[in-house]
């Protein structure tokens, strides 16, 4: 085994003939509880942990030895470097044996006990292609800090099925994310998204062109809400994958609102100076929550201005 990668197997690993993969990466997240959530020695289940360069030797051991405890097959690969949120992903499908593929976060929570049978009655009545399970903040804590955070999450993000069935690829987030494996090796995340975000949502446009994309409603709780200025970085770190999104998908994404608006504001003047007020309004001052999402959506709009 190569120093750069080191593998933790649970007992019940050797031999197993599972029929669905729940895959989870993490970077600096402690997976632990979702783990512990997801132990279920009586279904065709095996877990695979991703460690994706936490550089964080405590909380790897503490991973391993939860792995070398569950009755579950349940496998860890712990990564001593980065490779990113794409090449990860794609790094857990290759160590899978299920047919189909379970993405989810390290910091979701499932919302009933049953998740993984809901899971196992759509594979046995249907064999998806792709399917989206839905999250929500039903478990995710109230704090002045998340405030912002949970109030773009519930607007844009925490829809029933009925409405993510109207842009089926746009509601495709790896945070609950179900994946035949053929469908997944004939087209892998893109490896060229770079930081955070827009690299689950390419794929399902690039998937819907040729498979269908079913959603449904057994969801898991987003437990890592964010502060709003961590927002704010993550928001800047996706322009550019933002930028290869419309590069790529042109034709699906201009009918998004974050696209509109973006062109919009295109047209508008003195957005270097105007910009920074909106960011320095989302982050801090006493305006409600709802007020200062508002404005961190359209600060992202005027960042995307730029790229589109």
């Amino acid at each position: 085994m190569s120093a750069r990668i080191h593998t933790i197997d649970s007992p019940a690993w050797a031999g197993a003939k599972p029929r669905l993969s729940v895959l989870i990466p993490f970077y600096r997240d402690d997976p632990a509880a979702l783990i512990a959530a997801l132990e279920r020695p009586d279904l065709p289940v095996e877990i695979v942990v991703l460690d994706d360069g936490s550089g964080d030797a405590d909380l790897a051991c503490a991973v391993g030895a939860a792995i070398r405890a569950m009755a579950t097959p349940a496998r860890f690969i712990h990564l001593a470097k980065n490779e990113g949120r794409a090449a990860g992903r794609n790094r857990l499908a290759a160590a899978a044996r299920g047919r189909h593929l379970l993405f989810l976060d390290a910091d979701m929570a499932p919302d009933t006990p049953d998740f993984l049978d809901r899971w196992f009655v759509l594979i046995d009545a249907d064999d998806p292609a792709v399917a989206f399970g839905g999250f929500s903040l039903a478990q995710a804590p109230r704090t002045r800090a998340n405030a912002v955070h949970r109030a773009l999450a519930a607007r844009s993000d925490c829809l029933p099925a009925e409405t993510r069935r109207q842009s089926p690829e746009k509601y495709v987030f790896t945070s609950n994310l179900l994946i035949r494996r053929d469908i997944f090796a004939a087209e892998p995340f893109d490896t060229g998204f770079t930081g955070w975000g827009w690299e689950d949502v390419e794929w399902g446009m690039r998937v819907s062109r040729h498979w269908p994309i079913r959603h449904i409603d057994n969801p898991a709780t987003h437990l890592g809400l964010d502060p709003a200025a961590i927002m704010a970085a993550k928001y800047e770190q996706s322009a550019a994958n933002f930028a290869r999104v419309v590069a790529a998908h042109g034709d699906i994404v201009r009918d998004y609102p974050s696209f509109r608006v973006a062109r919009a504001l295109k047209r508008a003047p003195l957005r270097q100076i105007w910009r920074p007020w909106l960011k320095s309004f989302a982050l801090g001052g006493p305006a409600p929550a709802g007020a200062r999402a508002f404005a961190l959506r359209l600060y992202r709009a005027a960042l995307y201005a730029e790229t589109v």
